[in-house]
């Protein structure tokens, strides 16, 4: 088969595979009484979601691992270390949600122990990387179209893009569907990259990736039956990482992902205003809050942002 029918394919079969998985899993969210509770400075719109099944993520993840599974072209190293650090990373946020709504305890996991994990992982991959990759310690720089050896840096680079990943697609799930169809989108085009330039494990595991978002999006969807809690938030920030790393197209990442380095930035500058001003830039952080205490309904918060991470997405393909 042709390699964008490969893309069609697997993307379909995680699609199906999350939309069966969804009416097994969300009842037992249900059962163990995985509800979400909403934070009390949060819009007061959002307290209506109050009791809704989250840790939804456990969906996208066991789609992502089956379809790569037994779609892919057989696991070899490259995507074994894709999936291991895509499930790692989800079992951070699944500790953290475990804790939080199923033991009822609110703080789950601290940010420091999350944040050590999650170097823990990067600092894997790295050393994976420097040592297997053709290109070792060098990224890919899309304007000078050249590699750059990064050498000893490279290890804090490579954490530095997971830990920020991590959190940037953790901080943008606040909206049904928002997280979940800004990556649908991202990894999208990080498979038609995957597949232009010949990495076949990134392009089938970003094709799954997708394909799991979208059909966790049929029950994410405004209003949403089931939250994809940080089980899935986590990640599906580390997928999208992992996918760039193993590609050496670290750098465009934060092109193409937009919306979550905003989202981030949105969320930092309102801190340190606060802190030194003593005033707020924004009516609420992160950014998709601004816009809904401003007016618009949630729905239409999310599709400008799924347009925007569009947008955002051909123009990188351009770049490139």
């Amino acid at each position: 088969m042709s390699d964008h029918f490969q893309i069609i394919v697997t993307l379909f079969v995680s699609f199906v595979i999350t939309a069966i998985l969804g009416p097994i899993i969300i009842p037992l969210l249900r059962k163990i009484k995985a509800g979400q509770s909403i934070r009390e400075d949060g819009p007061e719109a959002h307290k209506v979601k109050s009791g809704t099944p989250t840790m939804g993520g456990i969906m996208i993840i066991i789609a992502v691992v089956i379809t790569c599974i037994s779609v892919g072209r057989g696991i070899n190293i490259d995507m074994a270390i894709l999936l291991i650090s895509f499930i790692l990373c989800g079992l951070i946020g699944f500790c953290d949600d475990f804790v939080k709504v199923v033991k009822k305890r609110n703080l789950g996991l601290t940010a420091l122990q999350k944040l050590i994990f999650q170097i823990v992982i990067a600092v894997g991959i790295a050393i994976y990387q420097a040592k297997v990759s053709v290109y070792g310690t060098s990224i890919y720089i899309p304007v000078w179209k050249d590699y750059v050896d990064l050498g000893w840096f490279y290890i804090p680079f490579i954490a530095f893009v997971l830990v920020a990943m991590v959190n940037a697609v953790n901080l943008t799930d606040g909206l049904d569907g928002l997280a979940g169809g800004c990556t649908a989108i991202v990894a999208l085009f990080l498979a038609l990259v995957g597949n232009a330039v010949g990495y076949t494990s990134s392009t089938v595991f970003s094709a799954a990736l997708s394909g799991a978002c979208l059909g966790f999006l049929l029950f994410n969807h405004y209003p949403a039956k089931v939250f994809m809690g940080d089980t899935g938030s986590l990640a599906l920030g580390g997928g999208l990482a992992v996918a760039s790393i193993m590609m050496n197209i670290e750098l465009i990442l934060p092109i193409a992902g937009g919306i979550f380095v905003i989202e981030v930035l949105s969320v930092i500058i309102q801190v340190v205003s606060f802190k030194s001003r003593g005033k707020r830039v924004f009516r609420m952080a992160p950014l998709h809050h601004h816009f809904e205490l401003g007016g618009w309904k949630e729905t239409k918060v999310v599709i400008v942002f799924w347009v925007v991470t569009l947008a955002l997405c051909v123009i990188s393909m351009l770049i490139l």
